[in-house]
Order: C-alpha cells, then sequence, then structure tokens
C-alpha cells in the first residue's frame, strides 16, 4: 500500500469513527440525531474547526501551537470591546482581531526560525505573554458585548439547519484544503515538514514557509475568538481554555501525522466534528469537566503513541 493511499485512508476513517460515536450518542439520548440537532453541533463545531485550520498548517510543519487559547481569548475580549453591541464597528473590530492574530504570529515565526526555540516552548512562551496583556487589560473583567449582526451569524439557522458560522467555515476548509492540494506553498508546507534540511536545500524558502504557518493558525485562532463573540454575546476569560487541547486532538483523530508532512484538512474536519460530539456525549452520560479534559489527553497520547509505531516500523 502506497504512503498516499494510507495517508488517505487514514484521514477518511475518522468519518467511520465519527459515525460509530453518533450512533452512541443516539442510544444514550435518543432524538440526537435530529437534523436540528445536528446543526446544532455542526455549529459548534465550526469554531472549533476554524481555530484548528491554523494549528493543522503548523503540525504539517512538525511544529505545535500553544498559543491558540491565548490568541483566541485576547481577539475575544478584543473584538467585544470594540463592537459594544453596534454593528457599525464590526469591520473595524475584524481589523484589529485579524493584526493581533498577524502579531502572535509573527513573534512565534521569529522565535522558532530565527531563534532557534522549539516550537512547544515558544507558543507556550508567547501565550503566557499574550494571557498577561489580557489580564492587564481587562483588570480580570472583560467588558463589551456582541453586535446583533454577528450574533444573528453564529446563532440563527435558515430553516433550523444552516446558519452563517457553518457556511464561513465551510468558505475557509475549501480555501484550505485547495490551498493545501493544489498550491505551492500547500506543496512548500508538506516538504518542510518531510524533510526540513532536505527541503531548504531543494530551494524552499524554508523561513517564509514557517512565518507563513504560524501566522496563519494565530489569524484562524483569533477569528475563532472574534466568532465566539457572536456566539457567546459577550467576552469571557477563559474561552479559549480548552482549544489548544481540542485542537491538538481535532488535527491528529483526523489522521495528520504528529511529526508533519503528512495528512491534511480533510481529516481535521470530521476531527473537529468528532471532539464536540464526544465532549457532548461525555456531558450527557454526566462526565464532569475535569473527565472530559482526561478524555481528551487520553485520545492525544493515544494517536500520538499509534502514529510513532507506525513510523517507526516504516523505518
Amino acid at each position: 500500500m502506497t504512503s498516499s493511499l494510507k495517508t488517505k485512508l487514514e484521514q477518511h476513517m475518522v468519518y467511520l469513527i465519527l459515525v460509530c460515536i453518533l450512533i452512541i450518542a443516539q442510544l444514550f439520548s435518543p432524538g440526537y440525531l435530529a437534523p436540528t440537532h445536528l446543526a446544532g453541533i455542526l455549529r459548534l463545531s465550526s469554531f472549533m474547526g476554524i481555530a484548528a485550520i491554523g494549528q493543522t498548517l503548523v503540525i504539517l510543519t512538525g511544529g505545535i501551537d500553544l498559543s491558540v487559547a491565548a490568541t483566541i481569548t485576547l481577539a475575544n475580549v478584543m473584538g467585544a470591546q470594540i463592537m459594544m453591541g453596534n454593528n457599525q464597528n464590526i469591520p473595524l473590530a475584524i481589523v484589529v482581531v485579524v493584526l493581533i492574530g498577524i502579531v502572535i504570529g509573527i513573534a512565534n515565526g521569529i522565535g522558532i526560525q530565527f531563534l532557534r526555540i522549539p516550537p512547544f516552548i515558544m507558543t507556550l512562551g508567547v501565550g503566557c505573554v499574550v494571557q498577561g496583556l489580557y489580564m492587564i487589560y481587562t483588570n480580570g473583567a472583560p467588558k463589551g458585548n456582541t453586535a446583533p449582526f454577528l450574533s444573528t451569524l453564529c446563532n440563527e439557522s435558515v430553516g433550523g439547519l444552516l446558519s452563517g458560522i457553518v457556511v464561513a467555515w465551510a468558505v475557509l476548509s475549501v480555501f484550505t484544503i485547495v490551498m493545501l492540494k493544489k498550491t505551492p506553498v500547500g506543496r512548500y508546507i508538506y516538504s518542510v515538514g518531510s524533510n526540513k534540511t532536505a527541503s531548504r536545500f531543494s530551494g524552499i524558502a524554508t523561513e517564509k514557509v514557517i512565518f507563513i504557518v504560524y501566522i496563519l493558525s494565530s489569524v484562524m485562532a483569533a477569528l475563532a475568538g472574534f466568532f465566539l463573540v457572536g456566539y457567546t454575546g459577550t467576552s469571557y476569560l477563559d474561552v479559549g481554555a480548552t482549544y489548544v487541547n481540542g485542537t491538538i486532538a481535532a488535527v491528529i483523530i483526523g489522521g495528520t501525522a504528529i511529526t508533519g508532512g503528512k495528512g491534511g484538512y480533510v481529516g481535521t474536519i470530521a476531527g473537529a466534528i468528532t471532539m464536540t460530539v464526544l465532549n457532548d456525549l461525555l456531558v450527557i452520560v454526566d462526565i464532569p469537566q475535569a473527565g472530559r479534559q482526561m478524555a481528551q489527553g487520553a485520545i492525544i497520547i493515544l494517536l500520538v503513541l499509534l502514529y510513532a509505531r507506525e513510523k517507526a516500523r516504516n523505518h
């Protein structure tokens, strides 16, 4: 079996896993598979899916982004405070949120590429700095609220089935998949993840690739934080807390190797929905928050071990 075929099978296997989890959820909670409820699950998955776009790109290069949670929260706080319930303030809020993502991504890229700080350490440190910034800025009490248009986009559905945030996720998903499969940037990302040194000798500007993926990761996380204002109506200091483990788990469940160079966003889409359904199922069976976090951690550890074993076997 060729490597590309194995990758495709791994990416599509998550869809089978998702179907199995949905059937189990239906058994525990009759009516779970009702179209309107599934539409709600898809809407909730959108925020995880958007944040996981950047995490997918970063992990494909062999890196990781632990600043996602802090980026989401800072964008959430700033977006709410700029909008202040006024639709006219949405364009300014989006610009600020995107700039926040770009600055955080550049900081991560500088540390990783030029200071040679491992991605795990650099993004963790940047996340702590960002967390300190929004704690100082808000003094522990964030203000502001969503604009009516953003609330409608993130909460209301046409016919109870299709909401604006799901459409936004779909557009971003198509853009990401096309970029990875059909553009030179996508090929460079896979090449850097497979062998960074060989990529550099083959003429690929690895520095630019690293900067691009970390900037995109932070921008996607910031947009997720912005959309979350619309979903919740206001900002919260712990709004991004679950998104580091969640996005990493979604990427790995979706068949992207933690070592980089293999996988893609097609699997991550199902991974994001799977994580949302799994968390929902654990709530249904009355598992506390601590137990749900332990389950996420166990899933990540198990899948990393499986990928490491597979890589060792191939070598």
